[in-house]
């Protein structure tokens, strides 16, 4: 892909290091068991990122909303990456908890996820639901919870924007008298 000049300066000047929660949402995983939040965790260290948190919280909207709030007052993490409760079934309602709270939702992110998902898994993708916002200068995506999305949408979007998405949060502009 070809990125543009404006670009290339932005994601110069954006941080290289960011401090993340991860947040798997499940009624059955532990900590002990979350391959995805591991898949997650790894590939943020592996980008210089920092791991603030890493929690596994039931699918429960209040929960999961609590828990984000949580993160981002009283943790100070500056992004969030939620993986599971992003299917099809009653239960799976994460989506729905957390774009509630988005200031701005980033519409691209679903529809090139499904795009990536598509490639890989062919129409099975119809079921990957995802999203991604801003709630309180903090980005937060919801992805699925198995480990090969995880691993999918980590090495093609959030890893590469992360910081290009705060550098725009945090920057900024002088005003000239």
């Amino acid at each position: 892909m070809k990125e543009g000049k404006t670009t290339k300066e932005h994601k110069g000047h954006a941080p290289k290091s960011v401090n993340i929660g991860i947040v798997t949402v499940s009624s059955t995983r532990t900590i002990e068991d979350d391959d995805s939040g591991r898949v997650i965790k790894k590939m943020a260290l592996d980008n210089g990122h920092k791991v603030r948190a890493h929690m596994v919280v039931k699918d429960d909207r209040d929960a999961i909303q609590r828990t984000l709030i949580h993160l981002i007052e009283r943790d100070k993490v500056e992004a969030i990456i939620i993986n599971g409760g992003t299917g099809v079934s009653k239960d799976d309602i994460t989506i729905e908890a957390v774009r509630s709270l988005f200031e701005k939702e980033l519409t691209s992110f679903n529809p090139l996820f499904s795009y990536l998902s598509f490639k890989e898994i062919g129409s099975a993708a119809v079921l990957s639901r995802s999203t991604a916002g801003i709630y309180k200068k903090c980005p937060i995506f919801c992805i699925p919870g198995s480990p090969k999305a995880c691993k999918l949408v980590m090495d093609a979007l959030i890893i590469p924007e992360l910081g290009h998405i705060l550098y725009h949060l945090t920057q900024q502009k002088l005003e000239i008298s």
